[in-house]
């Protein structure tokens, strides 16, 4: 058992849209430190679905493709008796956001020929309307579950 938690730091809102899951898709998206960078990144995708959906704010449609892409149910690996079984699990909230920032980043990385910010841009308005990659890598990962339903007593 471990003896502590770790804490959850505060974030800071990002300065545009004073929202705190902007600042974490920054974050996932920044590497190597590169804050400034993560964040022209992400306001120039927004901008981008702001020319497409003219009609619904680029929050509105980033806060939606988010809950689509998020998680249910996911499988964990867990050791009994000299075999190991892939146990469906619920996915605690805060992983679960977790998850779909980390899909939709990778999965935008992923598509070639077109810049980061047009790639994010498609993804999320892909991920907002239910299509792409990583509405698929959500269901893969619910239909692992569902497949291994009949492990569900081994839970821990």
């Amino acid at each position: 058992m471990r003896r502590h938690s770790a804490e959850k730091r505060e974030l800071i809102p990002d300065a545009k849209y004073n929202s705190e899951l902007v600042a974490r898709l920054i974050n996932t998206i920044m590497s190597r430190g590169k804050k400034s960078t993560a964040q022209s990144i992400v306001y120039g995708a927004f901008d981008v679905i702001k020319e497409k959906k003219s009609d619904m704010e680029p929050l509105e449609v980033f806060l939606q493709a988010l809950e689509n892409v998020k998680p249910k149910l996911e499988v964990k690996s867990r050791r009994i008796g000299g075999a190991n079984y892939q146990v469906p699990i619920e996915v605690a909230p805060e992983r679960q956001v977790a998850l779909a920032m980390r899909w939709i980043v990778s999965y935008s990385r992923g598509r070639k020929g077109k810049s980061m910010v047009e790639s994010l841009a498609s993804e999320l308005l892909d991920a907002f309307e239910n299509t792409g990659s990583s509405i698929k890598k959500k269901e893969d990962t619910f239909k692992m579950a569902q497949a291994n339903k009949a492990f569900a007593h081994f839970r821990f």
